[in-house]
């Protein structure tokens, strides 16, 4: 069985879990996400930890365990905790800015970007060059930061573009 599978999932923080009609849904203090499972998992609420495993003994099902129990942890962290993203605009006139549900973003191109910020993201812009994305779902804030820098990926001569705000860019050497 998988290593990761085996560990129990600790509910902390005020949250709780509910199991029913095989959708896995955690409530907490930031919101409250639902999961559908497999068939080939179950999961076991004791107290407040939750166990997942498997149903029978095939690769795939204690692979399974193993991602299904990640996702519960990342459930359980994100309506406790929440998730966030940075992202740094380097560039002459690269700016963002978030109006209500949209982000505008000036990145070079003769025409500004908006994008539609999905619902259970909060978007902010605490200068022209700093977007923090923020919400409970990992997946969705990991997927809308990965939007917002595919727009204009940071490029490896002048390092202008859209770049995680840890991430390092290796520079080339121009041709001489």
């Amino acid at each position: 069985m998988s290593r990761i599978g085996k560990e129990p999932v600790e509910l902390v923080g005020g949250s709780e879990a509910t199991i029913a009609d095989g959708v896995i849904t955690v409530k907490g203090p930031k919101g409250s996400i639902q999961q559908k499972l497999i068939g080939v998992i179950s999961i076991a609420q004791e107290g407040s930890t939750l166990q997942v495993s498997a149903n029978d003994d095939t690769m795939f099902a204690d692979a399974m365990s193993g991602t299904i129990r990640a996702l519960v942890s990342n459930m359980v962290q994100g309506v406790t905790v929440g998730f966030s993203k940075e992202l740094d605009l380097v560039g002459v006139g690269y700016r963002a800015q978030s109006k209500g549900k949209s982000l505008n973003l000036q990145l070079g191109f003769s025409h500004p970007v908006d994008l539609d910020i999905p619902e259970g993201l909060e978007v902010e812009t605490p200068s022209q060059t700093k977007i923090i994305i923020k919400g409970v779902d990992k997946q969705k804030v990991g997927q809308f930061a990965a939007n917002i820098r595919s727009i204009r990926p940071p490029e490896p001569y002048k390092g202008k573009g859209v770049r995680y705000s840890d991430e390092h860019v290796r520079r080339k050497e121009a041709k001489k």
